[in-house]
């Protein structure tokens, strides 16, 4: 008779202590900061239930057992009940959207009496399980139809949803899983068109208003155009190996396109962004004939890419003016200097911009900030908490904050690399996108760099539910790393 061995370490020896030291430290500047944030003055009643304070200490002790009973949990169960856990969180992102209770516009929010829940937090690391089952299933493969179908579909399923609660910065969070995509294989053509589309956005609805020299040429519409065909021409030269080819592309279009610029401008003026709209067609019509004519697939991809380019730039415009909420829309355009709006949507970042400023060095100290005390940043417990830091703690704290997510994420990325098996690693690179996103957003939103879209900072803002979804999220991480060494025969 053979017996089973299921040779299974110390999950206390095999737990990762630098990772939960870390968690603990950020967890006690958060409440730290929540403290200064929801301090008024004169309030000696920090600890009290009656404030946020008091019951920011009940969220993170309820995080600190939901932490312990993941950990218990055996770290097969993650991997035998992913797309149940999955399924779940859909069916309750679904519900949602027909709840009747709206907070500040939203529908994100599940009342249950007392307890208010946001499912959106939850859904985080239900699709990041989701995603490391099925990545993990044997024969996968991100570059087969297929399966590339299949992947993104279980990220824009629960984007969806949560967009229908308006939620929208909640859902631009899942777009973060494309960073986890990169590792596992997906091209870099993919995250370069990303980068390519922010620019082709930015460039374009920035100076579109702006005059080329004396001519009647959007500088914005002139640019995107000229890069779109550099761009494509450079895409030629690295995924073709056709040389020759790019060189001749890229010259063509801007030996043209120099051309009439110098003919608008000193003989007469004109539109010279319908010369590049030929030049572009030109362009495209050539890349076809050269995948036609060599069979070389790259050569269709560079073409749907140059078309995309051009389908995605003339409808920004559209889907900025007529899609996109009149809030969101004012949010944009204060980011990208066309609006001031100090006393609208500007405001917040206006004031947490002189929080953090006020701060200096070594800052005003604990519960000593103005700005904050006074209440001249709005939601700065929770999505401008960032800007507590800076006042009371100064650059040095707030440099001191950012280092210490550094390290939590180039902790977790180690952790990552260490896994045995597909499912530990898809799902721990899953966890670094999404901390990375957070943390990159929120800080850049506080200081004026992002758009203000409404996420909270990872174990500082206010609330239970970010807090018990980030915990969620980074100890299922550790359980799973803590089983790696795990024998099973």
């Amino acid at each position: 008779m053979v017996q089973q061995i299921d040779k299974r370490p110390s999950v206390i020896r095999s737990l990762d202590w630098v990772t939960i030291c870390l968690y603990i430290v950020l967890l006690a500047f958060g409440w730290i900061s929540v403290c200064g944030a929801s301090y008024t003055y004169g309030d000696t009643e920090i600890l009290s239930l009656g404030t946020r304070s008091g019951m920011q200490v009940v969220w993170i002790g309820t995080s600190i057992c939901l932490g312990f009973v993941i950990l218990m949990l055996d770290d097969r169960f993650y991997d035998t009940f992913s797309y149940i856990i999955y399924a779940v969180l859909l069916l309750l992102l679904f519900a949602t959207i027909f709840n009747p209770h709206s907070i500040k516009g939203s529908r994100s929010w599940l009342v249950l009496g007392p307890l208010r829940l946001q499912p959106a937090e939850f859904a985080k690391f239900a699709t990041a399980l989701a995603l490391a089952k099925f990545m993990s299933t044997y024969g996968y493969s991100i570059h087969k139809l297929r399966d590339a179908i299949i992947t993104f579909a279980i990220i824009l399923v629960p984007m969806m949803f949560i967009v229908l609660q308006r939620e929208t910065g909640s859902a631009l969070v899942y777009l973060s899983f494309m960073l986890m995509f990169y590792r596992e294989g997906m091209p870099g053509s993919v995250l370069f068109t990303g980068v390519a589309a922010v620019v082709y956005f930015v460039v374009g609805i920035r100076y579109e208003d702006v005059m080329l020299w004396s001519t009647p040429t959007s500088l914005g519409k002139f640019v995107v155009l000229l890069l779109v065909q550099l761009f494509s021409a450079g895409m030629v030269y690295v995924y073709c190996n056709n040389k020759k080819g790019a060189l001749s592309m890229a010259g063509y279009c801007l030996a043209i396109t120099l051309l009439f610029m110098l003919f608008s401008e000193f003989v007469i003026p004109f539109d010279i962004v319908w010369v590049q709209l030929v030049v572009t067609a030109v362009a495209i019509g050539w890349l076809l004939w050269q995948g036609l004519g060599s069979r070389i697939r790259e050569y269709y991809f560079i073409f749907v890419f140059a078309i995309g380019s051009m389908a995605f730039f003339y409808s920004a415009d559209y889907v900025l003016n007529n899609v996109l909420e009149p809030h969101q829309r004012v949010r944009i355009n204060v980011l990208l200097g066309l609006d001031e709006d100090l006393a609208g949507a500007g405001y917040n970042v206006h004031q947490s911009e002189i929080a953090i400023g006020s701060g200096g060095l070594e800052g005003k100290g604990f519960l000593n900030g103005t700005q904050t005390k006074l209440k001249f940043v709005p939601e700065q417990d929770t999505d401008f908490i960032f800007c507590t830091v800076g006042e009371e703690e100064g650059f040095l704290g707030s440099a001191g904050v950012l280092l210490l997510f550094l390290a939590l994420i180039l902790r977790l990325i180690h952790l990552a690399e260490r896994q045995p098996f597909r499912f530990g690693r898809v799902y721990g690179y899953s966890v670094v996108s999404v901390f990375l996103f957070h943390v990159f957003i929120n800080v850049g939103m506080v200081l004026g760099l992002t758009p203000v879209i409404g996420i909270p900072l990872p174990f500082f803002s206010y609330g239970g539910s970010s807090l018990w979804g980030f915990t969620f999220l980074l100890f299922i991480f550790l359980r799973i790393d803590a089983g790696r060494k795990a024998v099973r025969s």
